[in-house]
Order: structure tokens, then C-alpha cells, then sequence
């Protein structure tokens, strides 16, 4: 049977407007891995990069209508850890919910020290130590005077990464037209040293692995639109614009770096936007990049500080986290929940200075892997959801998953192939160990919540009762 999901919103201030969840949508995909991070996935696929990032943007878009055919059923506060408890029990809630905050609190840790570094760019003297905390402390305080100051927060950020990506795209076909001024142009790149995939397929497939951490992030806007007017209608409007998304931002914007950089240029394409800015003739190439990253980067850590703390809340009011983290002030925070995620991002950061081959090692080699594993939750709760709804309560789909159910079950399969494949690639291999080890360490953690949780027995009752007579 169908149970009735409690939407979790006592207390909440649904400030957030259109214009947030919107932006919010827009600018989620964008983050510091397009630029950066991928020219490490050029460099081993060539310029056939682009069917990597198109495969994987594939899966990002199949799991986001997911998540929107769900959010309009069942809108609420925690999201798909809610449709995880709801679909496959208390256990597979509980690794969801608690491994989608591991991935927001190592986030905060990572961006808040690129953060540091891209400042250092500017401001050489400055101590990356200091600087990385107070990035994290000042977006802890951005998150603590209420949710409408993180909306405006991220929708700003996202606006600077939306327009700098699209007047990159317009600028970028320009040119590869040859309409750009003293310039060439054409698509000799893609075919030019050694053809479009001249390592073979094999490093396009692992391009493809590589990249899905690239995405994550994307849905996060329905967890966001609990918090505003219409949740419901925020949701779906995310959903289905999630599809132009991906191909303009990654596919459309990798395809025209390729295009501009030749792949086998390692120092070019260890800064592939840079270095494509630079083949415009742009002035000053590398700070604008080096500011559009910045945005990037702190976008996604006022992002990390959001969303691990309404997971964590979410967690709480379920009883699968201390209940002191589900209070909320006057203003609609959670205050705890907000600083806790805090504290434990202070810990990361401390880690990657005080031992960054080991305990940081390990968070940053896991955290992706578990991303995956919150993936592949979230295609099997719609599964089972789905088809709960249509035999019980129909009109509850107001918006329904493409090809259900063999789109569901193909990203299924493809991100299973993902998770198997990371144990033939070398470079992941060590990535996915430690995260099955962190899925371990939570399963753990379930055994005795379970315990501390369990009700008395009857011996331990009369035993209790004849105590208290004595």
C-alpha cells in the first residue's frame, strides 16, 4: 500500500520565489569540473570527449525526470531521501539520506580550498589556511540568516555562471564558423591528431565514468523548491528544462573547446576554457576565467552548506539523526543542522592540510562514488513508486518519466556498468574501494541506530517492573 508521505514543512518559510528555483536549476549543472576537470577527459578521449559528456549528461537527465515525477507526487522537505524510505524501507532512507550529506560536507571542504588557491591567484600573500576557513565561516552565515539570503546567494552566482557559459557558446560559434575577426576558425581540431577518438573507445567509456561527478549537484533544485511558494510546479518546471541544460552547458560548451584546442595540447588543456578564451584574443583570459571559476566554486559551496543541512534536518525528523538537528528558529533555519554540516567541513579542511594523503585522501576518493550510489537509490525508488501510484492514487502523476519503465531500467543498467567499470579503470578503482567502504561504515552505523532504537522485550519489561516493586 501506498503510505502518505509526510511533507516535513513545519516551520519552514517558503521565501524562495520562481526566480531562485529557476536560476538555481539553471546554474546547478554549472560547476568548477566543466572547467577545470574536464580537460582531463579531452586528453584521454580526444576530442570524442563530447560523446563522454553526452552519455553521462544522458543518465543526469533520465535521473532528474525521475526525481521530478516524484517531487510533484510527493513534494516535501529531504526529497528523494524521503522516496527512498517510502519505496525500499527504513535502510535504504537512511544510506541515502546520509550518504547524500557526506557528499555536500566533502563539497564545502573541497571548494572552500580551491576557493583559497583561486584567490591566492590574485593575492599571492595570502594564507591558504585562514582563507579556506573563512570562505566556509562566511557562507555558514549566509545560510544562518534565513533560506531567501542563500536563493539570493545562489542566484547571483548562478546568473554570473549562466551568462558567462552562454556568451562563451556565442562567442565560440562565431568563431568556428570563421566569423570571429583574425581568426581561422573551422572544425579541423576535431579530426586533426589523430581523428575524433584516437585512443579508441575504451577512453571515451572511462570519459564517461570520469564525468558523472561533474553533474552531480543538478538535484538539488528539489530540495530547494520545498522551501518555496509552489513547490510542485518549481520541480517540474526544473525537470523539464534539465534536457537543454546539459546539452547547451557540457556537450555544447566541450564541443567547442575541442574545437578551438587541439586535445593533444597538455598545457592547453589543463586550462581548456583559458585556453580557448586566449584563441579568441579575449584581454585578460585568465582572470576573467579565473573569476568565472571563482564563481563557480563558491556557488557550490554555499550549495554544499544548503544542502547537507535541509538532509541532514530531513534525517532528523525521522528519527535517523539526533532530533536537536531538526529544530528551527523563528526565521525558518535549522541552525544546528546548518552548523553541524559547518563543523564537519572544518574537520575536512583540517584534514587536507594536516594529512592530505590519508583522511583527506579518503573523503575526496569516496565522495564521488557515493554520488553514484544516491543515483542508483533514486532510479530504483522511482521504479517502485511508480508503480504504486498508478495502481493506487494516478492522479498523483502529474508528471510522468520518459519510457517508463525501460528508460529506468537502461539507467539502471548503465549506472551499474559505471559502478563495475570503476573497478577495471586504474584510476578509479582506489575511488570506488573507499566508497563501498563508506557504504560499509554507514551500514554499520544502521546496526546500531537499530539497536539503540530497539523497543524492550517483555523479559526486559517485567524484569524492569519487579526492580521498581523492589
Amino acid at each position: 500500500m501506498l503510505k502518505k508521505v509526510d511533507d516535513n514543512m513545519s516551520g519552514l518559510q517558503r521565501t524562495l520565489r520562481s526566480r531562485h528555483i529557476h536560476m538555481i536549476a539553471l546554474g546547478g549543472v554549472i560547476g568548477a569540473g566543466l572547467f577545470v576537470g574536464s580537460g582531463v577527459v579531452v586528453q584521454s578521449a580526444g576530442p570524442a570527449a563530447v560523446v563522454s559528456f553526452a552519455l553521462t549528461g544522458a543518465l543526469v537527465v533520465l535521473v532528474m525526470r525521475m526525481l521530478g515525477e516524484m517531487a510533484v507526487a510527493f513534494p516535501g522537505i529531504g526529497g528523494f531521501y524521503e522516496y527512498s524510505r517510502l519505496a525500499m524501507g527504513e535502510l535504504a532512507g537512511f544510506l541515502t539520506g546520509w550518504m547524500y550529506w557526506y557528499f555536500w560536507i566533502i563539497v564545502v571542504a573541497l571548494e572552500a580550498v580551491a576557493g583559497a588557491r583561486l584567490l591566492a591567484y590574485w593575492y599571492p600573500d595570502i594564507t591558504p589556511w585562514a582563507c579556506t576557513l573563512g570562505l566556509t565561516a562566511l557562507f555558514m552565515f549566509v545560510n544562518l540568516l534565513s533560506v531567501r539570503s542563500w536563493g539570493e546567494t545562489e542566484f547571483w552566482f548562478a546568473s554570473i555562471k549562466v551568462a558567462a557559459i552562454v556568451l562563451f557558446l556565442a562567442a565560440g560559434c562565431v568563431y568556428v564558423l570563421g566569423l570571429w575577426p583574425d581568426a581561422g576558425g573551422g572544425f579541423s581540431n576535431l579530426t586533426h591528431n589523430g581523428g575524433f577518438a584516437p585512443n579508441g573507445i575504451g577512453p571515451v567509456l572511462t570519459g564517461a565514468v570520469a564525468a558523472t561527478g561533474f553533474y552531480f549537484g543538478a538535484e538539488l533544485v528539489t530540495i530547494a523548491a520545498a522551501e518555496s511558494s509552489e513547490p510542485a510546479r518549481a520541480v517540474a518546471r526544473a525537470a523539464q528544462s534539465v534536457v537543454s541544460r546539459v546539452l547547451l552547458f557540457y556537450v555544447g560548451s566541450i564541443f567547442l573547446v575541442v574545437c578551438m584546442v587541439p586535445w593533444n595540447d597538455a598545457e592547453k588543456m589543463s586550462r581548456p576554457y583559458v585556453s580557448a578564451l586566449e584563441t579568441l584574443g579575449i584581454p585578460g583570459a585568465a582572470d576573467v576565467m579565473n573569476a568565472v571559476i571563482l564563481t563557480a566554486v563558491l556557488s557550490a559551496l554555499n550549495s554544499g552548506v544548503f544542502g547537507s543541512s535541509r538532509m541532514l534536518m530531513a534525517l532528523a525528523r525521522r528519527g535517523d539523526a539526533p532530533q536537536v538537528f531538526a529544530r528551527i528558529d523563528a526565521r525558518g533555519v535549522p541552525v544546528a543542522a546548518i552548523i553541524a554540516g559547518t563543523a564537519m567541513g572544518y574537520v575536512a579542511v583540517v584534514m587536507s592540510y594536516i594529512s592530505p594523503d590519508t583522511v583527506f585522501a579518503f573523503l575526496v576518493n569516496s565522495y564521488g562514488t557515493v554520488a553514484v550510489f544516491v543515483y542508483v537509490l533514486i532510479a530504483v525508488s522511482q521504479l517502485m513508486l511508480r508503480r504504486r501510484l498508478e495502481r493506487e492514487a494516478p492522479e498523483k502523476l502529474g508528471l510522468r518519466m520518459w519510457g517508463y519503465p525501460y528508460l529506468t531500467w537502461i539507467a539502471i543498467a548503465a549506472m551499474t556498468c559505471i559502478l563495475t567499470a570503476m573497478a577495471f579503470i586504474p584510476e578509479q578503482r582506489l575511488s570506488l574501494l573507499f566508497g563501498v567502504v563508506s557504504v560499509g561504515v554507514l551500514l554499520v552505523a544502521y546496526a546500531v541506530r537499530g539497536q539503540l532504537r530497539r523497543p524492550p522485550r517483555p523479559a526486559q519489561i517485567e524484569q524492569a517492573v519487579d526492580r521498581e516493586a523492589g
